[in-house]
């Protein structure tokens, strides 16, 4: 019966968007057009709001008469308009009433309000709708299962003093919206009442207790390949106490949890005896993981996870885990807006040209580019307009250019720009480190569990290769550190730091375990979400390695 009113459900969600789709893939034969009108639209709607008077909106008549009237602009540059908002104030970047606003935030903590409107809903749900309409049509399997979208644990239900503007989506659902969101409620393995699951030990316990119980899960969306992998290993500390709750309808997380919320969760894990049988025999015949998962859930067909940059490993180790699984790189999908989709055969992800007005900035040069002006194999800083009240707003996403179909380019995400710590001048980048880190590793054969280089005050400043691995020794690590430290000197402000004394060699902090979820759980400390955690090479700021189990290796 629940496989027939997943079919239904996802057949509905998927005619729901036939609409959207069949515009999407007309307006790829003219970007150009499309672009354009999309702006002009966006512009007019805002022409009286205090921004929109102050930068002429009104008078703008083309691409070209906007670049010149509105200026490239970074978070900080809005934050004024963003006081102003929290401060009850209408019409002040969108005539659209501001519905939430919605937290994010970097790699160092910091968190941005990005403002909400329906706009800006609905520019994502012409985003999602070719996405998902491909993934049915690509892989059919998908109408006939439950689906596990993964939310953040909640922030709570806080409200700005002054407006009473709601801060966070209840859930992720609502990118979706309207008839779509409560279709794909419907269709959730893990009820969304989960993400109010407070300690973090106990929202790893009681979404694996629910994607347990689901026989026909067919489709998980995570943001960090991560997630999964530490699932998989709570998965076999815990799968006989859950296996128990799970016959007989109880709900033993590590810890307590509130009483209402305890009990609304137990009404939903009604008793399933037959399933806790097949639950122990999957994961009693083997410690194979990947055959154990292939047992506990044979219909699964597609995971959906960041899959580019830093994040390359850990999808790799997600192919090994899920082989019945193919493994979809996201696209660029970020707090502020929709911007690419992947789709089945394609080697990049399509612009969401219906979205957002979009520009780009090559690396190394002054030019401001449009998406039909984009070079094969070229990278680009990318730069958006949305309904939201973002104008010329810089990302700082690197994307380079993979491909074309017809004249629409191909997109690959491939780093964060300002990811670069600069301590004494070295000026390191992400990308580069994370490259560096990826051959280092390769050509000693090797494939660390969690690799990262942090930055350390002490004994003496410089850099530190967090690495979890049991495949090499000490002396295999601390030669490593070596190779390391000369490849970073690739980049001539660091060879002069290290030059100058001002940075001793990079040496090596061993992680004794559980690296990657000693790290989400860091970045939560910092004031990150969870879905907000990214993978990086690079951690910035300083005093990570106090947040691992392990030790440090001495100095090469």
């Amino acid at each position: 019966m629940r496989r027939l009113l997943c079919h239904i459900a996802n057949r509905l969600w998927s005619l729901s968007l036939q609409w959207e789709v069949r515009a999407y893939w007309q307006s790829l034969g003219n970007c150009e057009a499309t672009q354009e009108q999309l702006l002009m639209q966006m512009l007019r709607s805002n022409r009286a709001t205090e921004f929109g008077e102050r930068y002429g909106f009104a008078a703008i008549r083309s691409v070209r008469q906007y670049q010149e009237a509105v200026p490239l602009a970074d978070y900080q540059d809005f934050e004024p308009y963003m006081a102003r908002i929290r401060a009850g104030e209408k019409a002040v970047l969108s005539a659209e009433p501001v519905l939430l606003l919605e937290p994010t935030g970097g790699s160092s903590g910091g968190s941005k309000l990005i403002p909400y409107t329906n706009g800006l809903k609905r520019q994502f749900q012409r985003g999602i709708a070719p996405w998902i309409a491909d993934l049915y049509r690509s892989y059919p399997e998908l109408l006939n299962g439950e689906s596990y979208w993964s939310v953040s644990p909640a922030i709570g239900q806080l409200t700005v003093d002054e407006s009473g503007i709601k801060v966070g989506f209840d859930d992720d659902s609502e990118y979706v919206g309207g008839l779509g969101r409560l279709l794909v409620r419907s269709l959730f393995a893990v009820p969304d009442q989960v993400r109010h699951v407070g300690r973090m030990e106990n929202f790893w316990y009681v979404t694996l207790l629910f994607l347990l119980r689901s026989r026909f899960l067919t489709l998980i969306s995570v943001w960090n390949p991560s997630f999964l992998t530490i699932l998989c290993g709570h998965l076999n500390e815990w799968w006989p106490l859950l296996a128990d709750d799970i016959a007989q309808g109880a709900l033993s997380p590590p810890s307590l949890l509130e009483p209402a919320l305890a009990n609304r969760l137990k009404l939903l894990n009604r008793a399933d005896p037959a399933r806790a049988v097949e639950i122990r025999r999957a994961c009693s015949m083997t410690n194979d993981f990947a055959a154990r998962q292939q047992r506990l859930w044979p219909r699964l067909r597609l995971i959906s996870c960041w899959a580019d940059g830093a994040a390359q490993g850990g999808a790799a180790e997600l192919r090994q885990l899920f082989p019945q699984a193919v493994i979809q790189g996201k696209g660029l999908l970020a707090t502020e807006g929709f911007f690419t989709f992947p789709v089945a055969g394609m080697e990049g992800c399509l612009p969401a040209l219906r979205s957002h007005f979009l520009e780009f900035l090559p690396r190394n040069d002054d030019r401001v580019l449009l998406l039909h002006q984009l070079e094969l194999d070229r990278t680009y800083s990318l730069v958006a307009t949305t309904a939201g009240g973002l104008y010329r707003y810089r990302l700082h996403d690197l994307v380079m250019v993979t491909g074309f179909h017809g004249k629409a380019p191909l997109l690959r995400f491939v780093g964060k720009e300002n990811h670069i710590a600069d301590q004494t001048g070295e000026k390191l980048h992400e990308a580069h480190v994370g490259a560096v880190l990826c051959r280092v590793a390769g050509r000693n054969g090797l494939n660390p569990h969690f690799a990262m280089l942090a930055f350390a005050q002490q004994p003496t400043p410089g850099y530190v290769y967090l690495v979890e691995t049991a495949a090499a020794s000490d002396e295999n690590l601390i030669q490593m550190a070596r190779e390391i430290d000369e490849q970073l000197k690739e980049n001539f402000h660091y060879r002069y730091s290290r030059d100058l004394g001002q940075l001793a060699a990079v040496r090596v902090f061993r992680v004794a375990a559980a690296g990657r979820e000693s790290y989400l759980q860091s970045c939560c400390r910092r004031g990150q979400r969870l879905g907000d955690v990214k993978p990086l090479a690079l951690l910035q700021g300083e005093g990570w390695s106090e947040d691992f189990q392990g030790r440090m290796l001495p100095p090469a």
